[in-house]
């Protein structure tokens, strides 16, 4: 297995490639503003090619370069329904305020021509690679991770992260969008969000997994579900749901309240207030 990660644009949210191996099909997951220079060099640099564009969520800061990386690629783009609204309008998951200084004078988005829903439980088999859906609302209605199994000869390319935990003897590899980070949990101030779920995704998506699995977050240095379990104050207290299924209901061919920062911003520490 082949992963690549870099952070993008103004707000740093982790853009990743993954692969089954360098010179194969690749699926990019959140390519954020000023993605699309950073994944041609991946590209190019490791004789891949791009057949899916997988979201974590819609918020603009991990959507902002899904057009031109589907375009260029002609790349099927992955996206759970409750969030597709934000693609051709970023600023429904955002406050209106921000537009001027977010996306400036002239910014215009628009749906790739090929748009697939995502769903709780789902198995999407692309580029070689399985990556089991789940739902995670509460940053977003309709954000989501993806979880694929990792093996002992994965590759890791961090472009510009440091590589905090090792990943030999992981059972699977987590990207976790802006649900779970390295000692924090995504905001739920805007639109879309919600504290009370977003704890309830963490107890029912998260704490069931197995320690090892190591999860690749939005923002930010990777980390694994055990150190979370241990150290991560937002978890303190969850009581954890059933384990999330390992096999997929169904399969797709391949073809908090932190007031200010980016969409994807962490929620403050339990004595912090919001």
């Amino acid at each position: 297995m082949f992963v690549a990660g870099f952070p993008t644009g103004v707000f740093a949210a982790n853009c990743y490639i993954v692969a089954a191996a360098r010179g194969a099909e690749c699926v990019v997951i959140d390519p954020g503003q000023d993605a699309a220079p950073a994944v041609a060099e991946v590209v190019r640099e490791h004789r891949l090619k791009p057949v899916a564009v997988a979201l974590t969520h819609g918020h603009l800061d991990h959507m902002w370069s899904v057009l031109p990386v589907c375009g260029s690629y002609d790349a099927v783009c992955w996206v759970h329904p409750a969030d597709r609204s934000m693609l051709a309008d970023p600023l429904a998951g955002l406050p209106r305020e921000w537009a001027s200084a977010l996306l400036g004078a002239g910014a215009t988005f628009a749906e790739p021509d090929d748009v697939r829903p995502l769903a709780d439980g789902m198995r999407l088999e692309l580029a070689g690679l399985s990556f089991t859906v789940d739902h995670t609302p509460g940053h977003t209605s309709g954000s989501v991770t993806f979880r694929t199994p990792s093996d002992p000869g994965s590759a890791w390319e961090p472009h510009g992260f440091s590589r905090t935990v090792p990943a030999e003897d992981a059972p699977e590899l987590m990207f976790s969008g802006d649900l779970l980070f390295a000692g924090s949990i995504g905001r739920t101030d805007l639109p879309g969000g919600d504290h009370k779920t977003i704890l309830r995704s963490l107890a029912d998506k998260v704490l069931p997994l197995d320690d090892r699995i190591v999860v690749l977050p939005g923002h930010g240095d990777q980390t694994t579900i055990g150190r979370e379990r241990q150290t991560n104050p937002f978890l303190q207290g969850l009581v954890p749901g059933p384990a999330p299924s390992a096999s997929a209901s169904a399969t797709a061919g391949s073809a908090s309240d932190a007031r200010t920062g980016a969409p994807g911003g962490h929620a403050p520490g339990p004595n912090q207030s919001g």
